[in-house]
């Protein structure tokens, strides 16, 4: 079984990520804090959000997970991304959507897993696990979580959940199926250059002399909405294999003692 990996949340502290990288892309732990503005709503409650990947090929970037009030919205298909997602759908980069974290009233507490998910085959031989525990706390007035993870061997792929209930009474828990979806800003090459650099190390794809990139290509952008992912169509590098049949991923959500 892979190591778990349990991030319980501070009220004050705001952690910085560890720097973990591979090829190059930050794929570091992050213990976000439960936001003290505004009128909170009672003392804090705890939440255990196991994320798991399901897909045969298909990596995830470290998961994220947020507990809010109903005012918050991470992604809507059929709408554009935001800033974050797009980030986070092209290039894995997480910091976009820690600045809202820190910034943004209605979000009562997050967390970020300590390394990417990989299938429970882990076709890179990483030892990365395929799940993770993420330990989050918030006050009562957070009924909603939402989580977003990168498709790592996509252009702009990300599997995803949008404000979804949380389980209420102590020891109860609800089980959510995530899919994946299409982020509608960068093109669909599907070519591992024009992919964040570990989607070849992580995907056992090495490919000699082509070593990808972190940052969005003007040239490929796209200017489209967000839906659901079409999967890996073959046109470029990356083999069909790495596609998926949904659901991407599963989220148990409990609240305990």
């Amino acid at each position: 079984m892979p190591t778990d990996s349990r991030l319980p949340t501070s009220r004050r502290a705001f952690l910085a990520a560890t720097g973990a990288t591979v090829g190059g892309l930050v794929l570091g732990g992050t213990a976000l804090a439960q936001q003290e503005g505004g009128q909170g709503n009672g003392s804090a409650r705890r939440y255990r959000v196991t994320v798991t990947n399901h897909t045969p090929y298909q990596p995830f970037t470290p998961p994220a997970v947020a507990l809010h009030r109903p005012s918050i919205e991470v992604f809507s298909v059929g709408d554009p991304a935001s800033t974050p997602v797009q980030e986070i759908a092209e290039n894995g980069n997480l910091q976009p959507l820690l600045d809202v974290v820190q910034s943004a009233n209605a979000i009562r507490g997050a967390a970020v897993g300590d390394g990417p998910l990989v299938p429970a085959s882990d076709p890179g031989d990483t030892g990365f696990p395929y799940y993770v525990e993420l330990h989050v706390d918030a006050d009562a007035s957070a009924r909603y979580l939402s989580f977003i993870s990168m498709l790592v061997a996509t252009n702009d792929g990300f599997v995803g959940l949008d404000t979804v209930p949380l389980p209420q009474e102590v020891n109860s828990s609800l089980t959510y199926f995530a899919q994946g979806y299409d982020a509608g800003t960068e093109t669909n090459t599907e070519m591992f250059a024009d992919l964040v650099p570990p989607a070849q190390a992580l995907t056992g794809e090495n490919r000699e002399g082509i070593d990808g990139t972190g940052t969005s290509n003007p040239d490929l952008a796209e200017d489209g909405v967000i839906t659901p992912h079409p999967g890996i169509t073959g046109v470029g590098d990356v083999p069909e294999a790495f596609g998926w049949e949904e659901p991407a991923a599963s989220l148990v959500v409990e609240r305990i003692a």
